[in-house]
């Protein structure tokens, strides 16, 4: 039997790709500007276009936030130059939801895709999954049910993402997926596949 193939799109963590390896899935593939936190062989490190697009059973994205999400949205009246990133990112967005994939996900954080593109699906949170802190994590999905909480515990890091202190690390903290949803995300989308 033919192994599904799976893009995991914007992830250089590895996070859910391995949820998926550890399924048994070995067409499962990462991709990003940056290369994988992991070494794995299963990453690559290029950009994403319409052509990277085609192919793929199941793709679930992760574009950058910086550009969309509210947190970052204010400076783009105090930086006009800004605004046009935004934009660029709106298309980048478009490009992913108008893939030609039975199966998508697009993560993102609050922010403008739901005024300028459409609602999101639903919202969860790392508390639902096991990870006991919170990061409103929206999801506009075609051809995929709703993500169904699994582990429910208290929030025992409040403020955890969003007070992440300067540093290298920050960024990565910030924008890896938490390792309870990326299990829920595979054991639940991939059925079917």
């Amino acid at each position: 039997m033919t192994q599904p193939r799976i893009l995991i799109a914007c992830e250089e963590s590895g996070t859910v790709r391995r949820a998926f390896n550890r399924l048994g899935f070995t067409e499962v593939w990462s991709l990003d500007l940056k290369p994988a936190r992991d070494g794995s062989p299963n990453h690559l490190q290029q950009g994403l276009d319409a052509d990277v697009l085609k192919g793929w059973d199941l793709i679930i994205a992760f574009p950058p936030c910086t550009y969309l999400c509210s947190s970052g949205l204010h400076w783009n009246k105090r930086r006009p130059e800004r605004a046009a990133q935004t934009e660029e990112a709106l298309a980048f967005v478009r490009l992913i939801l108008d893939a030609p994939c039975p199966r998508i996900v697009l993560e993102n954080p609050v922010g403008c895709i739901s005024t300028r593109i459409r609602k999101p699906d639903q919202y969860v949170q790392p508390y639902m999954f096991g990870d006991g802190y919170t990061k409103k994590t929206g999801f506009w999905l075609k051809g995929l049910p709703l993500l169904v909480p699994t582990n429910i515990v208290p929030v025992d890091r409040p403020g955890y993402i969003w007070k992440q202190p300067e540093s290298k690390a920050r960024a990565e903290i910030r924008s890896t997926t938490p390792a309870g949803m990326a299990q829920a995300m595979a054991e639940q989308w991939s059925v079917g596949l």
